[in-house]
């Protein structure tokens, strides 16, 4: 029997190859777009030219065996910059939506139209949060009703915090078809290009994630065929009759959308960490006051030690539960949750301990730490908050019903 937590060589080189687009093209381009609070097209088109950035590559991503794949090159991407990371894997969660749920043939025709090509680069925005509801996805308000006669749904309803949404070329939007089973009584829906009554007016001024778009969605009577239900209607109603009469369910198609996204989204707080720790180090070496560098202090080198420390814990939390997911080991404890709560911590402490060793530099625009930690914070937020993650944990744990 062997055991090794070694990288192969092919995660190594998959590294260094996210790495250096994340070192050349990302960082340069990071304060920039961060000023701009603009989607970085000319990043994504870079991205795609070289195939970091369609559904070809995340898909060997996602059939690596050991899950590693997608932590490591998120890590890196958001090393290079949190905004920019976003825009480039802002797409994965529609995508992820699409995948959990989906038939093949959706899969199919849709998945591309995420990404577009090289030459005319696309996106897509997965739409669940709602401004009422928030982290209670049983709350949602949105619904949406089904004409047999015409095979066609009409959406109708407001979404929250969409990335990329109202720029997306591909909307997954969540909503109610029985409002009487809770979260058992959605299902989701792929909005196509150019559909009437879809709209997003309000573009959200954000304190981190500048280069990441981010805007409230109004459905008004939108109306999709029944092709884009994803998983189809016969699924839906068999779903739905089990609901109803009581038996157990893998739960709402939004929930797995983010359990399959909790590590990936940790790896990209570990990167901002990383980069924020990272800067502190060099500068701590390079900084001198009372005649000698400042990490010859105590205080400052161990503040070093203890941001490596957590910073590498936080990604092996994040690696078991990318590993488990992609083996469909049970969270039994919310290893997926332990993963994304520990790294949000992690990146808005060591963020903040960067800019704290710089002092009054690290308050200042003239350097990043001040940007990585605007960046870190929304993990500690989006995709359920720290308290719905430690509220997974502690269910999960105790086998009670903690409210």
């Amino acid at each position: 029997m062997t055991f090794s937590m070694e990288l192969s060589e092919d995660h190594t080189d998959l590294r260094d190859w996210a790495h250096g687009f994340a070192a050349d093209v990302i960082r340069p381009a990071a304060a920039e777009w961060d000023e701009r609070e603009e989607t970085p097209w000319p990043v994504l088109q870079e991205a795609a030219k070289i195939e970091l950035y369609n559904f070809e590559t995340l898909a060997s991503f996602w059939g690596d065996e050991t899950g590693l794949s997608l932590p490591i090159v998120n890590e890196e991407l958001f090393w290079g910059d949190g905004g920019i990371g976003m825009a480039i894997f802002g797409t994965t969660l529609a995508v992820a939506g699409i995948f959990a749920s989906g038939t093949p043939e959706q899969m199919v025709e849709f998945i591309p139209q995420c990404y577009g090509d090289a030459g005319d680069v696309k996106v897509a925005a997965f739409c669940s949060s709602e401004p009422e509801s928030g982290s209670d996805v049983s709350a949602m308000r949105t619904r949406a009703i089904y004409d047999e006669a015409k095979d066609e749904w009409t959406l109708s309803g407001a979404k929250a915090w969409a990335t990329n949404g109202g720029i997306a070329n591909i909307h997954v939007v969540q909503a109610v078809v029985d409002s009487t089973l809770g979260s058992r009584g959605q299902a989701a829906f792929v909005v196509p290009p150019n559909t009437p009554g879809l709209e997003a007016t309000r573009k959200i001024k954000k304190m981190g994630l500048r280069a990441s778009h981010t805007a409230d969605v109004f459905l008004d009577d939108v109306k999709v065929p029944g092709s884009c239900l994803l998983g189809g209607k016969e699924k839906l109603d068999e779903r739905l009759a089990r609901a109803r009469e009581g038996q157990k369910s893998k739960g709402s198609s939004a929930m797995q959308t983010f359990e399959l996204s909790r590590p990936t989204v940790g790896s990209q707080a570990i990167g901002i960490a990383r980069a924020a720790y990272e800067y502190a180090l060099d500068y701590a070496k390079e900084r001198v006051t009372f005649g000698r560098p400042i990490i010859d202090n105590q205080s400052i080198a161990f503040t070093l030690a203890d941001m490596k420390t957590e910073i590498d814990a936080a990604r092996m939390l994040v690696w078991r539960a990318a590993w488990m997911g992609r083996n469909n080991v049970a969270f039994e404890a919310g290893e997926g949750s332990m993963s994304k709560l520990k790294a949000g911590r992690v990146a808005v402490w060591a963020t903040e301990r960067a800019i704290q060793i710089l002092g009054g530099a690290g308050y200042s625009r003239e350097h990043p730490v001040e940007r990585m930690h605007r960046d870190s914070k929304i993990y500690d937020i989006f995709e359920g908050t720290e308290q719905i993650q430690q509220l997974v944990i502690a269910r999960a744990i105790s086998g009670r019903h903690i409210a």
